[in-house]
């Protein structure tokens, strides 16, 4: 089938896209207020975008109300955030962080979500994520009323040292990582251990 989505409401567009681009990485973002108050929430329209400079791109869609979400306006306001990869142990710790909590509240505090100090912006790292890149803003592009990309630029990458193979040859164990990503529907995501490899032609 065919579908027309300059023609079809926002919800439709969502289903057929979001159903159709899977399985998404997901990025549990951690940002933080001007004022300093720590947000948490996670992102599936992600991925890494390139590596002269290392970047990365959020898609941040609106609030109900067309508004930005706490993490988009975190990010315009301080230019910084830190996206922490999930692994399947801590799926309902950021399950939870997809509820919508007050501006004014300290999401993570609110969680119970133990974090690390980052070090070279603001925003803190999530414990227990395999995989954390600390991001300042390259640009960020207002594509709809509320509906914001944002293109960041890593600085620093933080891997576990459980994950680590060789450290020289920058080896490590992805797999072991037990990352997941969103899929289709409501609520359903992937696991990455149904793998299968091929040669690159010369």
């Amino acid at each position: 089938m065919e579908f027309d989505l300059e023609a079809l409401p926002q919800a439709a567009r969502y289903k057929v896209m979001s159903s159709a681009i899977t399985p998404r990485p997901i990025a549990w973002v951690t940002s933080c207020s001007a004022a300093g108050i720590r947000n948490a929430a996670p992102y599936s329209f992600f991925n890494m975008m390139g590596d002269s400079p290392p970047t990365v791109a959020l898609g941040l869609l609106r609030r109900e109300g067309d508004g930005h979400k706490d993490t988009a306006t975190n990010i315009l306001e301080t230019g910084e955030f830190v996206i922490n990869l999930v692994p399947e142990a801590l799926a309902e710790a950021m399950n939870q962080t997809c509820a919508d909590v007050p501006p004014e509240v300290d999401e993570l505090a609110w969680a119970g979500i133990a974090t690390l100090p980052s070090r070279s912006v603001a925003p803190p790292r999530i414990a227990g994520c395999p995989a954390s890149f600390e991001c300042v803003t390259l640009h960020a592009l207002e594509t709809g009323p509320g509906q914001l990309v944002v293109i960041g630029q890593v600085r620093v990458a933080h891997i576990d040292d459980a994950f680590v193979l060789d450290a020289d040859r920058l080896h490590f164990d992805t797999p072991a990582m037990a990352l997941i990503g969103r899929m289709h529907g409501r609520g359903w995501y992937a696991r990455g251990t149904d793998l299968f490899q091929m040669d690159r032609p010369l």
